[in-house]
């Protein structure tokens, strides 16, 4: 896939992500954070906090973090990390994708995807796994297209904003 077939501007580049874009990557998530079940958490993050955990991925972990940059701004990220800590689980990892809300559907989820699975695969994993809050129309979209498929679901885990919420998992063998 290119930038030009995606629909995305021709200046959107994929690149590692670093502690110094902690700030934008919280302005994203914050976003979800606050309005959406798609997370499960409730408390808007600092940058700093999101910079420590880009630094621990990258480094404690070894997995990759990439970030989308469209005229030099920040506008999604995505990353994996270790399925579960415990051993044998070495070679399993959950993904996760956020992009600026004025930003979906514009391809720019697909080509974070596609090089996050890329890097993936040069790593050595065989399962990357991707949980989402349900309903997600886009999210169930983004992942099937990249071939992944649903494996389980989880009712009513997650109480958010008054509410409980299903999650269910999908996976894709690398």
């Amino acid at each position: 896939m290119n930038a030009e077939h995606l629909n995305l501007s021709v200046d959107t580049q994929v690149r590692d992500a670093s502690a110094a874009d902690g700030e934008a990557l919280a302005h994203i998530y914050n976003h979800y954070i606050l309005n959406t079940v798609a997370t499960f958490e409730e408390q808007a993050l600092p940058g700093a906090q999101m910079a420590l955990r880009v630094q621990k991925i990258q480094r404690e972990e070894a997995l990759p973090w990439l970030v989308a940059e469209s005229g030099g701004t920040v506008v999604g990220y995505a990353y994996a990390t270790q399925w579960k800590q415990r051993s044998a689980y070495c070679c399993s990892t959950e993904t996760t994708v956020y992009l600026e809300p004025d930003c979906c559907g514009r391809g720019t989820g697909a080509l974070l995807y596609e090089r996050l699975l890329a890097a993936l695969r040069t790593l050595g994993i065989h399962l990357a796994i991707g949980g989402i809050a349900l309903p997600n129309e886009a999210s169930v979209a983004l992942h099937e297209k990249f071939g992944f498929e649903k494996v389980a679901q989880f009712r009513e885990i997650g109480l958010k904003f008054g509410r409980w919420i299903d999650v269910g998992y999908w996976q894709k063998f690398l």
